[in-house]
This record gives structure tokens, C-alpha cells and sequence, in this order.
């Protein structure tokens, strides 16, 4: 983990003279093996304690809980409670966003997945979307005495993000809808106005100061009728973790509009639609199967075949593109749904991590068909599903240069 000084500092204490404090920070930062390690500046107190929690886990030395001769060679190794007592203590020393970068670099560096097998365990960490990442991935092999541990756990991360996205994007999506189902031969009633007024400019009469309205834009009545499909397509590799759980809440937003018929479909090299539990996310994350192989041609097949409305169908396919199907065969389904008017979105990434490893060449082969591929963080999904029920042009974010 790279680590600034403010992350090593934490909640120490502030020496008065700055030329002390400015030693204090160098020695958090640079650990090792001595008390004052060449600054000539020793830790007491949290600092110390605070620089036996770094060691643990970036000191080399096994990590917290392995079996050692001084007080640096306490690593985790294969010993469930003092993991647990481990994280305790970077919760007392460090925030929750820095807590769960160590969550993540201990289960990576010290291989610690199988202690998430623990209830001790679960019940110590800090629960974020990677830690279910995780857990999705384990919880075939979990023992009965964690299973429901862990499904707590993914129900708080779930709850979380639905609070966070869920009151945006039914907004964002039932102003999208409403403007999508506008007429243009409106009963007086439902005539808009505004959009009216502003069609009709070019018919502005000077002499009467009126605005002659050749063409009337209405809102359409059937509000309460389905009036999109959508079909989430997710890749359920072991890469496209984050995605999976961030597609999930998303598929049971969607699935709670009554506008909106939703599907939703995961996939490896096998095709399993969890449509009927979408109605708890929880449920959708415990019937996938992080990891295996990826057979995207497979996937559309199944999807296509579910589509009886083309022109208001919006097909989201979230995956790194890693093909391991017949990739002619994908992009000439991809071809044929956009061309009986689906509207079509590939999303490399669901996830606010930025843009992932993907297949470059298919997603310039999607790109050449129209349905450009592109890294979505959660903030921006509802702009581009409502750009897609609008059928605009979908807000690409621009690469950094």
C-alpha cells in the first residue's frame, strides 16, 4: 500500500516542536526494525502501537499473527483471533477508507481468504463492495456456522449502496421515461408547454407578439404501463467482482420501477438468469459464481432470445470482454439487435475504480458497430441508462490524456 504521511500519522499525538513532529512522520513512514530506525526519533504510546499494525501487514515478516521471536515478527499466519484483534486495531488507528485498503492488501499479500471462513472474522471487518467480492467467491466452500455471518455482512454493503444510488437513479430514470413517452397529437391536458413554446419559435408572429403552435408536444398517458425492457448482462468472472455486486443493486432498482421491465442475467461459460430474486440484491449476489471462464456469445444468445420489443429494449452487457466463446459469433449478435433497434451498452466496468484490464480489439470491434465500451463508475449508470431509454447519445466519459 503506498502510504502518505497523513495515513501513517492517524490519530497520534502532535508533537509541538515541528522539527520533532517532521521526525515523528518520517519514522511512521519508514517503519523498520529499530526503535528510532536512523531518525534518532523512537515511537511510544498509539505511535508505536499504530507502527506494529503497519508492521504486520507491510513489514514482511508473515504479516499479524505468524509466530515470530520480537515483537515484528507477529504476522497474521493462520490464527483467526488475532486477525480478528488485528483489525480492531487499524480501526482504532485509521479511517474506514483506509481500513479497508488493508482489509484488501492482507487478504492479497498473506493469502488470508480462507480465514474469511471464520464468523470471528467477518465480524471484524470493515465491509466494503471488495470484501463481498470475496465472500461471493467463498461462500460455496463457507462452513453452516458462517454462512449467515456472511450474508449479514453483504446485506450491510447492499443496504449502503442502495441508500446511496437507488433515490438518483429512480429519479434520473422516471425523468427519462416521461420525456421518452412525449406526443406529438397531445390532448389539451397533457400538452408540454414549455417544449411546445420552444418548437414553435420560428413561428413567432411580431405584430400579434404570439408564438403560432404548428406542432403541440405533449407527455404520454400510459404511465403506469411497462414501457422499456431492459436486460443487465453481467460477466460473472472472477475480475468483474465490484461490477457484479454494483449490477446487482442496480438490477433491483430497475426491477422496483413499474416502468421498467427487468431482467437479469449472469454468466461464465454458462448462462443462469436470476430475474425472479431480483427483488433482494442479497439473493441475486449468493446465486452467482465469481470465477470460471467467460462465453459472452453464449450469454447474448440466451438474451436475444428473451427480446419480443426490440425498439424499446436496452441491452446492458457489463464485462471486460475476455471472450472465451466464438467472438464472430458475439459481434454479429450484437449486429443484429442493434439493427432491429435495440439499444445496446457495453460497460467494461461497473465499479468506481476507474478503467480494468479489457480486450482491446473487441471493444473496437463493439466501438465500430456503435455500441462503444467504456468503464462506468455507479454515479453515472443512471445517465447513461437514461440516455439509453431516451436514445441519445450515451455520456462516454472522456480518457484522460
Amino acid at each position: 500500500m503506498t502510504t502518505d504521511t497523513t495515513t501513517r500519522t492517524g490519530t497520534g499525538t502532535t508533537a509541538a516542536d515541528p522539527a520533532d513532529e517532521r521526525l515523528r512522520r518520517w519514522r511512521l513512514v519508514l517503519g523498520g526494525d529499530g526503535s528510532a530506525d536512523g531518525t534518532g526519533r523512537a515511537l511510544s504510546g498509539s505511535d508505536a502501537a499504530m507502527d506494529r499494525t503497519l508492521e504486520a501487514l507491510y513489514g514482511g515478516s508473515g504479516g499479524p499473527g505468524s509466530q515470530g521471536g520480537g515483537s515484528r515478527e507477529a504476522g497474521l499466519g493462520g490464527s483467526a483471533p488475532r486477525v480478528a484483534r488485528w483489525l480492531g486495531d487499524i480501526r482504532t488507528y485509521f479511517p474506514a477508507s483506509v481500513v479497508q485498503v488493508m482489509q484488501r492488501d492482507a487478504v492479497d499479500r498473506l493469502g488470508l481468504s480462507s480465514l474469511l471462513l471464520e464468523p470471528e472474522m467477518l465480524e471484524a471487518v470493515e465491509a466494503d463492495v471488495h470484501l463481498v467480492g470475496t465472500l461471493l467467491s467463498l461462500h460455496k466452500a463457507m462452513p453452516e456456522t458462517t454462512k449467515e455471518t456472511a450474508r449479514a455482512v453483504v446485506r450491510k454493503v447492499v443496504e449502503d449502496l442502495e441508500r446511496r444510488l437507488a433515490g438518483r437513479t429512480r429519479a434520473t430514470l422516471t425523468g427519462a421515461l416521461d420525456r421518452s413517452a412525449r406526443i406529438n397529437r397531445p390532448r389539451h391536458r397533457d400538452i408540454d408547454w414549455d417544449r411546445t413554446i420552444r418548437a414553435n419559435l420560428k413561428n413567432y408572429l411580431p405584430e400579434y407578439r404570439t408564438v403560432v403552435p404548428e406542432r403541440l408536444v405533449g407527455y404520454g398517458r400510459a404511465a403506469r404501463a411497462v414501457k422499456k425492457d431492459v436486460i443487465l448482462c453481467i460477466d460473472q468472472s472472477g475480475s468483474m467482482a465490484a461490477s457484479v455486486v454494483h449490477a446487482s443493486v442496480f438490477g433491483a432498482v430497475l426491477a422496483s420501477m413499474r416502468t421498467l421491465d427487468t431482467r437479469l442475467v449472469v454468466f461464465d461459460t454458462s448462462v443462469v438468469d436470476l430475474t425472479d430474486q431480483l427483488t433482494d440484491p442479497v439473493d441475486v449476489l449468493f446465486g452467482t459464481q465469481l470465477g470460471g471462464g467467460t462465453d459472452i456469445n453464449r450469454a447474448l444468445a440466451y438474451c436475444q432470445s428473451r427480446i419480443t420489443r426490440p425498439a424499446e429494449t436496452v441491452v446492458v452487457l457489463i464485462s471486460d470482454l475476455y471472450e472465451g466463446g466464438i467472438r464472430e459469433g458475439m459481434l454479429k449478435r450484437v449486429a443484429a439487435m442493434k439493427a432491429s433497434g435495440v439499444q445496446f451498452v457495453t460497460l467494461l466496468a461497473l465499479s468506481d475504480e476507474g478503467a480494468p484490464a479489457y480486450d482491446r480489439e473487441h471493444a473496437a470491434a463493439l466501438a465500430a458497430l456503435g455500441a462503444p465500451a467504456f468503464a462506468c463508475t455507479p454515479d453515472l449508470f443512471p445517465e447513461v441508462m437514461a440516455a439509453a431509454l431516451e436514445k441519445r447519445p450515451l455520456p462516454v466519459p472522456v480518457p484522460a490524456a
